[in-house]
């Protein structure tokens, strides 16, 4: 990625810290910017760019990680987001669905949630 791929960040939510250090370095080595947050509660009181995406898991402690995006869009905050979680309901998919959520499934295996977070960012700007 170039060094247009810092000012873009890739926030992730998990309260799972080891989720989130995983992420932060395979993303980081891929070049892009990532901020880490342990909660819906960190990341609502954060300062959040407007020039990014979101990866919420979903079984967050407090507001679960449908909640949380649904409280940004009604702050006003619209990054393309992905729902990580394991198994999800059909009411789960649904939801995030009509949400315009995409889900990808634990484990992360592969490269597929690299792969959305790399085509959001070409979405944004031309690759």
């Amino acid at each position: 990625m170039t060094g247009e791929a810092k000012c873009w960040i890739v926030h992730v939510v998990d309260d799972d810290m080891a989720v989130c250090s995983s992420l932060k370095f395979a993303l980081e080595i891929e070049g892009f910017c990532v901020r880490t947050y342990a909660s819906s509660r960190e990341l609502l009181d954060a300062e959040i760019s407007c020039r990014g995406c979101m990866i919420v898991d979903y079984n967050l402690p407090g507001l679960n990680g449908l909640d949380l995006l649904n409280e940004l869009d009604r702050r006003d905050v619209k990054l393309p987001s992905f729902l990580i979680t394991s198994n999800p309901a059909a009411h789960v998919r649904r939801r995030a669905d009509h949400q315009g959520v995409a889900i990808i499934e634990k484990p992360l295996l592969g490269n597929q949630l690299s792969e959305a977070v790399r085509d959001s960012y070409c979405r944004s700007r031309p690759c």
